[in-house]
């Protein structure tokens, strides 16, 4: 019997190797005061500004994109799923007055096909420009047998900051506070097994026109990234509670 290799097995490291090579300016491109390292190193370091803060707490969140990763595969447009990643994350810190420091990701594959990848984490790169956190490591996982073919998933988590005495935690809300609501770009990243169940029985078509584009493209917009605007906000007043509106309203 003659010896087997990864590449034998479904895994192939050259490409692994290339796409590092790709995502390191993408990754560069992102770097904030306290990134320490560049990618490559088996962990991220990143310093903490504890001087521009009292007491700091560091606030953490882990997301996906869920369904919506199904609409990008049939659409085979995947330069805006990675922006989505992202805004699940830091909108899920923002909430909590905490200020996105820095973000990793994992891409898990069947059979990694490096020009879908790359589309995929420059979406992330540039959600983390939108958000101001960095991207600072992340995983690439090739597992034939796991996923079909160049199907993929995705996973993100991002770890902010935040003084303890600003935490937002609803503890503040009282009868006459003014109410707010800021517009979504579309479903965001919910709801979308139910989406694709409406549009597979009503028999309708992604390149359906739809409110002047087609429908594919506009359930494809990426989710709205809040954390500039509510920083900025909560720099001139008191809020009192933050609600990111998503799985369950």
């Amino acid at each position: 019997m003659s010896s087997l290799t990864y590449q034998d097995s479904g895994v192939d490291i050259t490409k692994g190797n290339e796409l590092i090579e790709h995502i390191k300016p993408i990754a560069k491109s992102t770097a904030r005061e306290g990134v320490l390292a560049g990618l490559g190193g088996f962990g991220a370091m990143f310093e903490l500004p504890i001087n521009k803060y009292k007491n700091p707490v560091l606030i953490s969140g882990t997301d996906g994109v869920g369904t919506k990763l199904k609409v990008a595969e049939m659409l085979n447009k995947h330069d805006t799923i990675g922006i989505d990643l992202v805004a699940m994350c830091v909108n899920d810190l923002i909430v909590q007055g905490a200020e996105p420091l820095f973000f990793l990701d994992y891409y898990a594959t069947g059979k990694l096909n490096t020009e879908i990848a790359i589309s995929v984490i420059s979406g992330i790169g540039e959600g983390c420009k939108q958000s101001g956190c960095a991207l600072i490591g992340g995983e690439t996982a090739e597992m034939p047998g796991m996923y079909q073919g160049e199907d993929y998933d995705l996973a993100g988590f991002c770890v902010g900051i935040a003084d303890k005495d600003k935490i937002i935690d609803g503890s503040k809300v009282k009868q006459g506070d003014i109410l707010l609501g800021l517009a979504s770009s579309g479903p965001h990243s919910n709801g979308y097994s139910l989406i694709r169940k409406v549009i597979e029985v009503s028999g309708s078509d992604l390149d359906t026109e739809f409110d002047g584009d087609t429908l594919g493209n506009r359930l494809l917009e990426p989710t709205r990234i809040y954390v500039k605007s509510l920083l900025a906000l909560a720099e001139e007043v008191d809020i009192h509670s933050l609600s990111h509106i998503t799985g369950g309203g």
